[in-house]
């Protein structure tokens, strides 16, 4: 729609109307999702969105789900609406929050996937589908850290708003978490090259509260293995790393100091 047309349009309509529509058009970013609930709470009446919608102002995607006609909304204009519209505790973290931080930037942009994490029982919205189909993305459920340990979250802005993802520390045992159903061993280990400037506090703060025994090992694995300068800070001995041996990698060789097997290669 240009300007014009816009224009032409609103002075047809009454003040109140107009009001509504500039609303609609102005007072939320560009691309992203407008779910009802978030419309109504705005004070638009069913009847409203509906005649938006048979007027091609909205677009609808599924049920609840609209967006504004011409607007090219991806994957991160719908995470923007599940946090902001929905208050639903969903992040971009792993390898996702790695990359848009530029921790992970040689790996290629073709065929990427996202990956997206929520606490236990937090559902996707059923509109998510129509993004789920567009892009490759991954929904995670753990109960890998404690519900009170946002602080390890982040804002991630860009150009019209901005979306809560996982600091480089959480994104990078969430990595160690995904190993190797999702995740090779391999590729994580050329990630953690970069990861340079982690802040020990908050590194070891996550290592105690993490619940996975397998992603501590790896990541103290790794991190041992770059010699970063702030692993030299980490005190090991107040981090539960469990008992037993983990295989990581079948017909790997077992690194003693943390009981797990990894390839040879990383020996």
């Amino acid at each position: 729609m240009t300007l014009v047309y816009i224009y032409t349009i609103l002075l047809t309509m009454s003040k109140e109307n107009r009001s509504k529509l500039n609303q609609l058009l102005y007072d939320n970013p560009k691309d992203i999702v407008l779910t009802s609930n978030y419309l109504f709470k705005q004070g638009f009446s069913y009847e409203l969105i509906h005649r938006y919608k048979k007027s091609n102002w909205l677009t609808q995607i599924d049920r609840g789900a609209y967006i504004l006609t011409g607007n090219k909304v991806d994957w991160k204009g719908a995470l923007f609406s599940c946090q902001k519209q929905l208050s639903l505790n969903i992040y971009a973290g792993g390898k996702t929050a790695l990359q848009l931080k530029g921790l992970a930037h040689y790996l290629s942009n073709k065929s990427q996937t996202v990956y997206l994490f929520g606490s236990q029982g937090i559902k996707l919205p059923h509109w998510f589908n129509y993004f789920k189909s567009r892009f490759n993305i991954l929904y995670s459920t753990t109960n890998l850290f404690p519900k009170q340990s946002k602080k390890s979250l982040s804002d991630y802005s860009f150009h019209q708003f901005s979306i809560e993802i996982s600091a480089p520390e959480r994104a990078a045992l969430e990595l160690a978490y995904h190993i190797p159903k999702h995740v090779s061993l391999q590729e994580t280990s050329l990630i953690f090259e970069n990861l340079t400037t982690l802040q020990s506090p908050i590194v070891q703060k996550l290592l105690e509260i993490c619940s996975s025994i397998k992603a501590k090992r790896i990541f103290l694995f790794l991190a041992e293995k770059n010699q970063h300068l702030w692993f030299k800070h980490i005190n090991i001995k107040t981090i539960n790393l469990g008992k037993g041996k983990r295989v990581i990698e079948e017909n790997g060789v077992l690194d003693k100091t943390y009981d797990i097997t990894v390839p040879k290669t990383l020996q």
